[in-house]
């Protein structure tokens, strides 16, 4: 055996020859980027195919299906099935099928174990693990109107199915009733309004659970943990509602926010730039980071990826400037081709989109719209008359 400082001496000798020819590699080599390799590079740089989605996991039963239109965050637990949003009415089957392929595959990789213990001779019926099939859709939470958000609420609800208790025996299936969808009052008014040519829609597709207060707690632990909706007033929309699973600690934010693009704001819904701006900052107040707002509470965007404070920090900076930029416009009388002129997104080319259902032109013209650019200023009141000896 050689003596430990031969061993040593020739680490170092080592060390220092591949220090040495690592400073004659050219500055190129050395600096060139490290190519993702296909494990890592297309679940979170880019979507599935189309018409295709994608499961991913956020934290411990708590899900992402990317590619149904809005991301669809989901538990799964002896419990059921919880989802929020449905997706587009085209993907419902792929959906369904992807909440009950991953939902087999958690309770499968969660089953009880066995004792381990004890006399060959024991009874085995404790190592038989045999489990009850997992149960359906159990709630469907809606976080806005828009179809890529409600598009599959009949047909995911009929998929499920609703239990009740107390003095109602087993579950009230044979009324016809399968998932609870629950949402904000304003989303079930939206979907029920008439409208010229407009359809009415299926009663299956609609909120059978609505709340008009700030938050709506499910009454009971689901899956192992409170789940809570939160109202975003004037957002996104006048509905809009994210959902906090508490234990987890994983925030779905429905359509407040975009990694992709710049926020969508529907002001004939009621939406607003400055409640994009209210919704931000009240999930960066509810978030805990594990460090230097990274980590920590993890939330999932209407459309993107899976982000961390960091990223909601950045993108509220982001939004808040561009609001500040054309506020100051707005206060100068500008008009909105003048502000649309003046470029106030162009230090954000990464949300810029030319073409699409939500281009940068009309995130601006929502902008501009929303601080009441473009309306006429209140005429002044009148004197009031004078009165004799000169008093008013």
């Amino acid at each position: 055996m050689r003596p430990p400082v031969e061993v040593s001496a020739r680490a170092v000798c080592a060390g220092a020859a591949l220090a040495a020819a690592c400073l004659t590699w050219p500055l190129a080599a050395q600096q060139a980027p490290v190519r993702p390799t296909a494990a890592t590079r297309a679940p979170m740089l880019q979507g599935p195919a189309a018409g295709e989605v994608e499961v991913l996991p956020v934290r411990g039963n708590i899900f992402v299906l990317f590619g149904a239109g809005n991301n669809i965050t989901f538990s799964v637990g002896v419990d059921g099935a919880l989802l929020v949003d449905a997706g587009r009415p085209e993907m419902a089957d792929k959906v369904i099928a992807a909440v009950r392929r991953t939902h087999a595959e958690w309770l499968d990789l969660n089953r009880p174990k066995g004792l381990g213990f004890g006399a060959e001779t024991r009874s085995s019926v404790a190592d038989r693990a045999i489990l009850a099939p997992p149960k359906p859709i159990r709630y469907i939470v809606n976080t806005h109107s828009h179809p890529d958000a409600v598009g599959a609420n009949e047909r995911l609800r009929n998929a499920g199915r609703t239990y009740a208790g107390g003095n109602v025996a087993g579950d009230i299936r044979d009324s016809g009733e399968g998932a609870a969808i629950l949402a904000h009052e304003n989303v079930l008014k939206r979907l029920s309004a008439p409208g010229e040519g407009k359809p009415a829609p299926h009663a299956d597709a609609l909120p059978t659970d609505t709340y008009y207060v700030e938050s709506y707690k499910l009454s009971h632990f689901f899956n192992g943990e409170g789940v809570q909706l939160i109202h975003l007033p004037a957002a996104h929309s006048d509905g809009d509602s994210m959902v906090h699973f508490r234990t987890n600690d994983v925030i779905a934010l429905g359509d407040l926010m975009s990694t992709r693009t710049f926020p969508v704001i529907d002001l004939e819904a009621g939406g607003s730039i400055n409640g994009i701006v209210d919704g931000l900052n009240r999930v960066l107040d509810m978030a805990i980071s594990e460090f230097r707002l990274e980590g920590g509470t993890m939330m999932v965007p209407g459309e993107g990826r899976v982000v961390d404070s960091g990223d909601v920090a950045y993108y509220r900076d982001m939004v808040t400037i561009v609001r500040d930029r054309v506020l100051d416009l707005v206060k100068k009388g500008r008009s909105l081709e003048e502000v649309k002129a003046s470029r106030p997104t162009i230090d954000y080319p990464h949300f810029e989109a030319r073409s699409g259902p939500w281009t940068t032109d009309m995130f601006v013209e929502a902008v501009y719209k929303s601080l009441g650019g473009g309306k006429a200023p209140a005429p002044a009141p009148a004197p009031a008359a004078t009165r004799p000896g000169g008093r008013r």
